[in-house]
């Protein structure tokens, strides 16, 4: 074999192996990235009413980040909603003689909403002197009914203040009891004042996991999400944080297409993007759902191979988080000045 007949022979050879290279390359770029098989994907478990489910104790990892962990231990159930001055308006129906709770259970209108607002019925118990929700074999001194001022959809208008009293009336009527309703005027102008604080100051920060290579299977996701505290939310697609309180909403979401839940094969359905948000006045500060937002955003970033970026695509750097935190900062002091904390009962309610 000649010298040139050997050069083109390394030659065709160098081609052969770039090109097995370079389609490697491309099948594991286009590829669906699964879970390792050292660490099955913990298995969906659906939250109940009463708060998210543990897993057993052969499928709980350990989360990495410094976020609440998962225990045994049932977390501190959160008080119901309880009516308050700063976001109801509230109707008195004094009572000349104590109310059985069994009679004002009877009589509770069927539907406690007032076109898109929920109001609620308390009574003041007569043996601890504390309002509460009407509860069978209690007795009452004295109820009040409250319908919520303002949320997410907008301010109380006249028609629905207007069904309000028409439903707090008849149940009034029902028990022969008389019911003082605060001005209308009064307190439409108040729920407007209310509804635009709340629009100034409402906030859910959110960010998008996007991958750089290879795009993820669902149980891959699930699978690093869980080395994280995260665990299986009721909506398909959707992952959280637990809070700290039974019942309480999550500290961090993590969401993806959730056509990919319900593919033919979801570990084989290709995801490129998740979201990662918490909402500001539903999670109290003490939670640091910044911090754990922030951490958890790195942290899953390193392990799935993405990049952090805002809702334009642009990169969030530390410099970026830290000019966040600052605002953040500002909304907290905001919302505390005005007697709504984050996460407190009224806020949760006005943000809803």
């Amino acid at each position: 074999m000649s010298s040139l007949q050997l050069a083109l022979a390394v030659v065709g050879a160098l081609v052969l192996v770039a090109m097995f290279a370079y389609n490697t390359w491309q099948t594991r770029r286009s590829g669906v990235r699964r879970p390792s098989p050292r660490h099955e994907p913990v298995a969906p478990v659906e939250p109940t009413l009463d708060g998210p489910a543990a897993p057993d104790e052969a499928e709980r990892h350990e989360p990495v980040l410094d976020v609440p962990a998962l225990v045994a231990a049932a977390p501190p159930r959160r008080p119901g909603p309880r009516l308050d001055p700063l976001v109801d308006a509230i109707a008195t129906l004094p009572a000349e003689s104590r109310l059985s709770g069994d009679s004002v259970l009877a009589h509770l209108p069927p539907t406690r909403r007032a076109g898109s607002k929920p109001f609620l019925i308390e009574g003041l118990n007569d043996a601890t002197g504390e309002w509460e929700a009407p509860q069978h074999g209690h007795l009452y001194r004295e109820l009040q009914a409250g319908v919520l001022m303002a949320s997410r959809t907008g301010p109380l208008n006249e028609i629905e203040y207007s069904e309000f009293v028409q439903k707090v009336q008849a149940f009034a009527d029902a028990l022969g009891v008389g019911v003082d309703f605060p001005d209308m005027l009064e307190v439409v102008a108040q729920a407007r004042e209310l509804d635009q604080f709340a629009s100034q100051h409402d906030a859910q920060l959110a960010c998008r996991l996007h991958a750089r290579g290879a795009a993820w299977s669902v149980a891959y996701i699930q699978q690093h999400a869980a080395r994280h505290g995260f665990v299986p939310g009721v909506v398909p697609g959707r992952l959280v944080l637990p809070g700290s309180e039974e019942g309480a909403p999550p500290v961090l979401i993590l969401q993806f297409d959730s056509q990919a839940v319900f593919a033919d094969d979801p570990n084989a359905a290709a995801v490129r993007d998740v979201t990662l948000a918490f909402d500001v006045p539903q999670t109290p500060a003490a939670e640091q759902p910044f911090e754990a937002w922030q951490r958890s955003a790195e942290a899953l970033a390193a392990d799935m191979d993405a990049i952090v970026v805002d809702d334009a695509g642009r990169p969030l750097t530390a410099e970026a988080f830290a000019a966040i935190g600052a605002e953040l900062d500002k909304l907290y002091q905001a919302l505390e000045a005005r007697g709504l904390p984050a996460g407190s009962a009224a806020a949760r309610r006005l943000f809803s």
